[in-house]
Protein backbone atom coordinates (compact mmCIF):
# COMPACT_ATOMS: atom_id res chain seq x y z
CA UNK A 1 0.00 0.00 0.00
CA UNK A 2 1.23 3.56 -0.63
CA UNK A 3 0.54 6.81 -0.40
CA UNK A 4 -2.15 7.54 -2.39
CA UNK A 5 -3.71 3.95 -1.40
CA UNK A 6 -4.12 5.06 2.16
CA UNK A 7 -5.64 7.87 1.52
CA UNK A 8 -8.42 6.37 -0.42
CA UNK A 9 -9.22 3.88 1.82
CA UNK A 10 -8.93 6.82 4.47
CA UNK A 11 -11.38 8.89 2.40
CA UNK A 12 -13.39 5.90 2.15
CA UNK A 13 -13.69 4.53 5.77
CA UNK A 14 -14.68 8.32 6.81
CA UNK A 15 -17.92 8.32 4.85
CA UNK A 16 -18.98 5.01 5.14
CA UNK A 17 -18.17 4.78 9.05
CA UNK A 18 -21.16 6.57 10.10
CA UNK A 19 -23.69 6.56 7.39
CA UNK A 20 -26.01 3.55 6.94
CA UNK A 21 -24.10 1.69 4.32
CA UNK A 22 -21.60 -0.56 5.74
CA UNK A 23 -17.83 0.39 5.85
CA UNK A 24 -16.98 -3.43 5.73
CA UNK A 25 -18.73 -4.00 2.60
CA UNK A 26 -17.25 -0.57 0.77
CA UNK A 27 -13.95 -1.69 1.98
CA UNK A 28 -14.25 -5.00 1.27
CA UNK A 29 -14.98 -3.46 -2.54
CA UNK A 30 -12.03 -0.91 -2.59
CA UNK A 31 -9.76 -4.08 -1.52
CA UNK A 32 -11.03 -5.79 -4.90
CA UNK A 33 -10.46 -2.50 -6.85
CA UNK A 34 -7.21 -1.73 -5.68
CA UNK A 35 -5.80 -5.05 -4.79
CA UNK A 36 -4.66 -4.31 -1.31
CA UNK A 37 -5.10 -5.84 2.21
CA UNK A 38 -5.07 -4.09 5.00
CA UNK A 39 -4.00 -5.82 8.99
CA UNK A 40 -7.08 -5.95 11.39
CA UNK A 41 -4.78 -3.29 13.58
CA UNK A 42 -5.18 -1.14 10.40
CA UNK A 43 -8.91 -1.27 9.55
CA UNK A 44 -9.40 -1.04 13.93
CA UNK A 45 -7.03 2.07 13.88
CA UNK A 46 -8.86 4.16 11.06
CA UNK A 47 -12.05 3.28 12.35
CA UNK A 48 -11.56 4.76 15.53
CA UNK A 49 -10.09 8.08 13.82
CA UNK A 50 -13.53 7.92 12.23
CA UNK A 51 -15.09 7.62 15.38
CA UNK A 52 -13.89 10.06 17.58
CA UNK A 53 -13.85 12.64 14.37
CA UNK A 54 -17.55 13.23 15.14
CA UNK A 55 -17.91 14.16 18.83
CA UNK A 56 -17.86 17.89 18.38
CA UNK A 57 -20.57 17.13 16.23
CA UNK A 58 -23.03 17.04 19.09
CA UNK A 59 -21.84 20.09 21.98
CA UNK A 60 -25.59 19.95 23.45
CA UNK A 61 -25.28 16.05 24.02
CA UNK A 62 -21.63 16.34 25.40
CA UNK A 63 -22.59 18.99 27.73
CA UNK A 64 -26.00 17.62 28.93
CA UNK A 65 -23.49 14.16 30.02
CA UNK A 66 -20.72 15.96 31.66
CA UNK A 67 -22.23 19.12 32.94
CA UNK A 68 -25.64 18.45 33.31
CA UNK A 69 -26.22 14.68 34.63
CA UNK A 70 -27.67 15.62 37.72
CA UNK A 71 -30.71 16.86 35.58
CA UNK A 72 -33.70 13.80 35.36
CA UNK A 73 -33.51 14.46 32.12
CA UNK A 74 -30.24 14.06 31.47
CA UNK A 75 -29.68 11.42 33.80
CA UNK A 76 -32.45 9.09 32.06
CA UNK A 77 -30.43 9.82 28.69
CA UNK A 78 -27.10 8.47 30.09
CA UNK A 79 -28.32 5.35 31.62
CA UNK A 80 -30.31 4.50 28.79
CA UNK A 81 -27.20 5.37 26.56
CA UNK A 82 -25.36 3.05 29.30
CA UNK A 83 -27.39 0.64 29.05
CA UNK A 84 -27.89 0.02 25.28
CA UNK A 85 -24.05 0.13 25.59
CA UNK A 86 -24.13 -2.45 28.42
CA UNK A 87 -26.31 -4.83 25.79
CA UNK A 88 -23.99 -4.60 23.18
CA UNK A 89 -20.80 -5.72 25.34
CA UNK A 90 -22.71 -8.41 27.02
CA UNK A 91 -23.49 -9.74 23.78
CA UNK A 92 -20.18 -9.13 23.15
CA UNK A 93 -18.16 -10.92 25.28
CA UNK A 94 -20.62 -14.04 24.57
CA UNK A 95 -19.55 -14.15 21.59
CA UNK A 96 -15.93 -13.60 22.49
CA UNK A 97 -16.57 -16.77 25.10
CA UNK A 98 -17.94 -18.54 21.76
CA UNK A 99 -14.74 -18.04 19.90
CA UNK A 100 -16.66 -16.53 17.25
CA UNK A 101 -15.05 -15.66 13.81
CA UNK A 102 -16.94 -13.00 11.50
CA UNK A 103 -17.09 -14.43 8.13
CA UNK A 104 -14.35 -12.82 5.49
CA UNK A 105 -16.54 -14.34 2.49
CA UNK A 106 -17.83 -11.41 0.13
CA UNK A 107 -21.01 -13.02 -0.82
CA UNK A 108 -22.72 -12.74 2.80
CA UNK A 109 -21.51 -9.17 3.02
CA UNK A 110 -23.05 -8.50 -0.15
CA UNK A 111 -26.23 -10.17 0.92
CA UNK A 112 -25.96 -7.89 3.88
CA UNK A 113 -25.76 -5.10 1.75
CA UNK A 114 -29.07 -5.71 -0.04
CA UNK A 115 -30.92 -6.83 2.25
CA UNK A 116 -30.26 -4.34 4.54
CA UNK A 117 -31.17 -2.37 1.62
CA UNK A 118 -34.84 -3.58 1.07
CA UNK A 119 -35.72 -2.72 4.53
CA UNK A 120 -34.89 0.67 4.29
CA UNK A 121 -37.18 0.67 1.15
CA UNK A 122 -39.88 -0.98 3.42
CA UNK A 123 -39.44 0.58 6.28
CA UNK A 124 -39.77 4.53 4.51
CA UNK A 125 -42.60 3.17 2.48
CA UNK A 126 -44.71 1.70 5.60
CA UNK A 127 -43.59 4.97 7.77
CA UNK A 128 -45.14 7.43 4.65
CA UNK A 129 -47.66 9.97 6.53
CA UNK A 130 -47.16 8.47 10.01
CA UNK A 131 -46.34 10.60 12.89
CA UNK A 132 -42.82 9.39 14.81
CA UNK A 133 -43.38 9.42 18.43
CA UNK A 134 -39.81 10.50 19.25
CA UNK A 135 -39.72 9.28 22.62
CA UNK A 136 -36.58 7.04 23.71
CA UNK A 137 -38.71 4.48 25.50
CA UNK A 138 -36.46 0.94 26.50
CA UNK A 139 -37.86 -0.84 23.68
CA UNK A 140 -35.72 1.51 21.47
CA UNK A 141 -32.48 0.82 23.87
CA UNK A 142 -33.37 -2.66 24.08
CA UNK A 143 -33.18 -2.63 20.41
CA UNK A 144 -30.42 -0.29 19.71
CA UNK A 145 -27.87 -3.14 21.51
CA UNK A 146 -29.31 -6.04 19.54
CA UNK A 147 -29.15 -3.99 16.46
CA UNK A 148 -25.61 -3.56 17.04
CA UNK A 149 -25.23 -7.18 17.80
CA UNK A 150 -26.58 -8.23 14.47
CA UNK A 151 -24.14 -5.90 12.77
CA UNK A 152 -21.20 -7.62 14.76
CA UNK A 153 -22.38 -11.00 13.71
CA UNK A 154 -23.21 -10.28 10.05
CA UNK A 155 -20.48 -7.89 8.48
CA UNK A 156 -21.87 -5.54 5.48
CA UNK A 157 -25.24 -4.98 7.73
CA UNK A 158 -23.87 -1.95 9.16
CA UNK A 159 -24.28 -0.63 12.77
CA UNK A 160 -25.99 2.46 11.99
CA UNK A 161 -27.89 0.69 9.87
CA UNK A 162 -29.30 -1.75 11.67
CA UNK A 163 -29.97 0.69 14.67
CA UNK A 164 -31.65 3.18 12.60
CA UNK A 165 -33.79 0.88 10.62
CA UNK A 166 -34.95 -0.94 14.60
CA UNK A 167 -35.63 2.60 16.04
CA UNK A 168 -37.34 3.91 12.93
CA UNK A 169 -39.80 0.85 12.88
CA UNK A 170 -40.14 1.45 16.76
CA UNK A 171 -41.57 4.91 16.07
CA UNK A 172 -38.57 7.78 16.80
CA UNK A 173 -37.95 10.44 14.02
CA UNK A 174 -34.95 10.28 11.38
CA UNK A 175 -32.95 12.79 13.10
CA UNK A 176 -33.72 11.42 16.95
CA UNK A 177 -32.70 7.84 15.57
CA UNK A 178 -29.63 8.78 13.55
CA UNK A 179 -28.51 10.85 16.75
CA UNK A 180 -28.87 8.00 19.44
CA UNK A 181 -27.22 5.73 17.09
CA UNK A 182 -24.41 7.68 16.37
CA UNK A 183 -24.27 8.27 20.10
CA UNK A 184 -24.62 4.75 21.39
CA UNK A 185 -21.87 3.59 18.71
CA UNK A 186 -18.90 5.82 19.59
CA UNK A 187 -18.27 3.73 23.02
CA UNK A 188 -19.40 0.72 21.58
CA UNK A 189 -16.83 1.05 18.69
CA UNK A 190 -13.82 3.18 21.40
CA UNK A 191 -14.40 0.02 23.47
CA UNK A 192 -13.54 -2.94 20.90
CA UNK A 193 -11.39 -1.01 19.11
CA UNK A 194 -9.01 -0.61 22.27
CA UNK A 195 -9.50 -4.30 22.97
CA UNK A 196 -8.45 -5.13 19.43
CA UNK A 197 -5.63 -2.62 19.44
CA UNK A 198 -4.26 -3.96 22.66
CA UNK A 199 -4.68 -7.05 21.69
CA UNK A 200 -2.82 -6.66 18.22
CA UNK A 201 0.46 -5.19 20.07
CA UNK A 202 0.50 -7.69 22.76
CA UNK A 203 -0.50 -10.52 21.00
CA UNK A 204 0.83 -10.61 17.96
CA UNK A 205 -0.33 -13.52 15.21
CA UNK A 206 2.77 -15.36 14.34
CA UNK A 207 3.80 -14.24 10.95
CA UNK A 208 2.45 -10.41 11.49
CA UNK A 209 4.51 -7.83 9.51
CA UNK A 210 5.23 -4.70 10.55
CA UNK A 211 2.69 -2.00 10.80
CA UNK A 212 3.71 1.45 8.76
CA UNK A 213 2.86 3.76 11.54
CA UNK A 214 3.38 6.97 9.75
CA UNK A 215 1.05 5.85 6.46
CA UNK A 216 -1.51 4.53 9.49
CA UNK A 217 -1.56 7.87 11.12
CA UNK A 218 -2.27 9.47 7.69
CA UNK A 219 -4.75 7.49 6.85
CA UNK A 220 -6.33 7.99 10.19
CA UNK A 221 -6.19 11.38 9.92
CA UNK A 222 -8.02 11.14 6.66
CA UNK A 223 -10.44 9.00 7.94
CA UNK A 224 -11.60 11.71 10.86
CA UNK A 225 -11.32 14.81 8.88
CA UNK A 226 -13.78 13.06 6.59
CA UNK A 227 -16.28 11.50 8.67
CA UNK A 228 -16.67 14.75 10.48
CA UNK A 229 -17.66 16.17 7.25
CA UNK A 230 -20.05 13.26 6.21
CA UNK A 231 -21.66 12.89 9.54
CA UNK A 232 -22.23 17.00 9.50
CA UNK A 233 -23.91 16.54 6.34
CA UNK A 234 -25.78 13.45 7.00
CA UNK A 235 -27.32 15.28 10.14
CA UNK A 236 -28.54 18.42 8.18
CA UNK A 237 -29.56 15.52 5.08
CA UNK A 238 -32.10 13.46 7.51
CA UNK A 239 -34.29 16.92 8.84
CA UNK A 240 -35.74 16.78 5.13
CA UNK A 241 -35.14 13.72 3.56
CA UNK A 242 -35.69 10.05 4.08
CA UNK A 243 -33.18 7.22 4.01
CA UNK A 244 -34.60 5.41 0.87
CA UNK A 245 -31.76 6.77 -1.09
CA UNK A 246 -29.36 5.09 1.40
CA UNK A 247 -31.64 1.89 0.60
CA UNK A 248 -31.01 1.92 -3.25
CA UNK A 249 -27.52 2.69 -2.93
CA UNK A 250 -27.02 -0.33 -0.45
CA UNK A 251 -28.61 -2.47 -2.96
CA UNK A 252 -26.46 -1.15 -5.28
CA UNK A 253 -23.27 -1.68 -3.70
CA UNK A 254 -24.16 -5.58 -2.63
CA UNK A 255 -24.87 -6.54 -6.26
CA UNK A 256 -21.54 -4.82 -7.01
CA UNK A 257 -19.69 -7.04 -4.61
CA UNK A 258 -21.72 -10.14 -6.25
CA UNK A 259 -20.19 -9.26 -9.24
CA UNK A 260 -17.06 -9.10 -8.30
CA UNK A 261 -17.51 -12.38 -6.21
CA UNK A 262 -18.62 -14.33 -9.29
CA UNK A 263 -15.58 -13.48 -11.33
Amino acid sequence: MDWFYAFIIGVVEGITEFLPISSTGHLLILEHALDVRKSDLFNVVIQCGAVVAVLPLFPDRLRQVFFRWREPEARDFIIKLAAAFVITGIGGVILEKLHFKLPEETVPVAMALMIGGVLFLVIEWWLENKEPLGNLTWAVVVAVGVGQLIAAVFPGTSRSGSTILLMLALGMSRPAATEFSFLVGIPTMLAAGGLKIFKALHHPPPGTEPENWLLLLWCTVVSAVVSFIAVKWLLRYIQTHTFIGFGWYRILAGAVLLFWAAQ
